[in-house]
């Protein structure tokens, strides 16, 4: 295991979806005292639409979906984080969220966040319904199963959990956080 941060920091973790993705990397690049958290699905991705998974973060640790038990989680136990975000937020990473369902790196860090008491910020790709939403190639409309935004409903009323619908509002609730965990 990584030796301890001299101060706690923000853990960022990054699902299969396409949407928000340029939005979200680029709040990423102008953070500090950040750790990635890739699904499998969430570094794949990120290659597609033309990244580097390694090359996104200079400063910060990256974690990779690679074992079955999810390792990096012992780092929330330790105290090694503030928040963790996780955007964007795929319907399949909500939907485990809202079932309580633990078996990707993305979705054991959210669950052992929220037993650790760290607050999360979870930007959810389904909260229309309907959207135009970027491709690796083109624009696509697509329109959320009403499972789909009825999961992103019920993940808004989890404890220590903040539901972010746009990049916009992401920004603004995560500056909101980091200026707490400044002041503290």
């Amino acid at each position: 295991m990584q030796a301890k941060p001299e101060k706690p920091r923000l853990a960022w973790a990054v699902t299969g979806s396409g949407h928000y993705l340029e939005e979200c990397l680029e709040i990423i690049r102008e953070l500090e005292d950040v750790d990635l958290f890739y699904s499998r699905a969430g570094e794949e991705v990120i290659r597609m639409y033309g990244h580097d998974p390694k090359a996104l973060n200079a400063t910060g640790r990256v974690y990779r979906d690679r074992a079955a038990s999810a390792p990096p989680v012992g780092l929330f136990y330790r105290g090694d984080y503030h928040t963790l975000v996780v955007a964007p937020a795929t319907s399949n990473t909500v939907a485990k969220m809202v079932l309580g369902i633990s078996d990707t790196l993305v979705t054991n860090v959210y669950a052992q966040a929220g037993k650790c008491r760290i607050p999360s910020i979870v930007l959810a790709c389904d909260a229309e319904p309907e959207v135009d939403t970027p491709a690796p190639d083109r624009i696509v409309r697509l329109w959320p199963r009403k499972i789909d935004l009825a999961h992103t409903e019920t993940l808004k009323t989890f404890e220590a959990t903040t539901v972010v619908e746009s990049a916009e509002q992401l920004a603004q609730t995560l500056q909101r956080r980091l200026q707490e965990i400044s002041n503290k």
